[in-house]
């Protein structure tokens, strides 16, 4: 008796089929990238001095315009103060002789003169005002202060760092890819970013430039994204797991338990509705995968029917017992324990 007769001899296997799904799909690209602030700065001094008041905490947040640190400018301030009476005093000057003038008892030359000597008084008094801004660090944008590493009366000088400001509320992230995706990256791409820290938390951002430049080296191309960060849970340094999610394309999807490999072909149990759901084995040839699914690039079209559980069971031209079909909605689970309830 041949093997083909003793199969239609047994009772039809049960099987759950699943249909040849046309979806929208995409292929994520993967990566890692480093966290930096959307801007960042070491406030430091441009004068020598002593530090006369410092207004944050460790880790503060601060407004754009906040004074930080004051340093001692009384020196300076009683310079302005002079300056300031000189312009008064020629100011005055100027208005006398400009009377005089306009009753001709003084010449247009003394007016001129006393013109020039109220700018030049005016001039150095905002020169002094400009400077005095030297003595005050103020914050140039909103975000969070680090550690404070100086204290009241300590002398500073020129260049010396006296704390760091971080934007944070949005991030800066640097990846690179190897270059074969260059034609899928645009700017505005969005992408998920998670970290280790917060494993349950998905930060979500976009594309926002692409390096102009290959690494001739790694032949990869560096991508920085701007990630949003409203909790402020992120910080500059950190390591991030990066998923894009290049434009979608039209494929053919199976579940990928309907596949059966034999060395570097692949396979699948194909059912003929038309013929009382035979099977036949059919070679397929299979593109990208994800978690449960596979793409078909040819071999099946959409609508056919393969088998997805029971593929063990077949053989080739058998009609077995279709316990139902997979979707969305259905699991082979789910039909698994409506056949266990019957």
């Amino acid at each position: 008796m041949s093997i083909q007769a003793t199969w239609a001899q047994q009772p039809p296997p049960p099987v759950i089929a699943a249909r040849v799904a046309v979806i929208d799909w995409t292929d994520p690209i993967k990566a890692l990238g480093t966290l930096e602030a959307d801007e960042s700065i070491t406030l430091s001094a441009t004068v020598t001095d002593t530090v006369t008041q410092i207004n944050f905490s460790d880790g503060e947040l601060v407004e754009a315009g906040q004074l930080l640190i004051q340093l001692n400018d009384t020196e300076e301030q009683a310079q302005l103060r002079a300056a300031r009476a000189l312009q008064d005093e020629r100011r005055n000057a100027l208005n006398r002789v400009t009377q005089l003038q306009e009753r001709n008892l003084s010449a247009r030359a003394d007016v001129e003169d006393n013109q020039a000597r109220l700018r030049q008084a005016s001039a150095e008094a905002d020169a002094l005002e400009a400077r005095l801004t030297n003595y005050r660090l103020t914050a140039p944008f909103d975000g969070r202060v680090g550690f404070r590493d100086i204290s009241l009366g300590a002398l500073v000088t020129p260049g010396m760092s006296l704390v760091t400001l971080d934007k944070l509320d949005i991030m800066q992230l640097d990846f690179n890819l190897p270059e074969v995706y260059l034609g899928q990256l645009e700017a505005g791409l969005s992408l998920t970013a998670t970290s280790a820290a917060y494993p349950d938390n998905e930060f979500k951002g976009e594309v926002a430039t692409i390096g102009t430049r290959v690494d001739p080296v790694s032949r990869s191309v560096t991508v920085r994204a701007e990630v949003d960060n409203p909790s402020l849970h992120l910080r500059p340094g950190m390591l991030m797991q990066v998923t894009l999610a290049p434009t979608s394309r039209e494929a053919l999807v199976i579940p990928e338990s309907a596949i059966v490999p034999e060395g570097q072909n692949h396979f699948v149990w194909q059912l003929d509705e038309a013929d009382s759901n035979r099977v036949s084995w059919q070679e397929v040839e299979i593109g990208s995968r994800r978690e449960g699914e596979v793409e078909i690039i040819s071999g099946l079209d959409g609508g056919d029917l393969v088998v997805a559980h029971g593929t063990e069971r077949v053989r080739e031209g058998q009609q077995p017992e279709l316990l139902g079909i997979m979707d969305d909605s259905t699991s082979i689970a789910e039909l698994l324990r409506r056949e266990e309830s019957r």
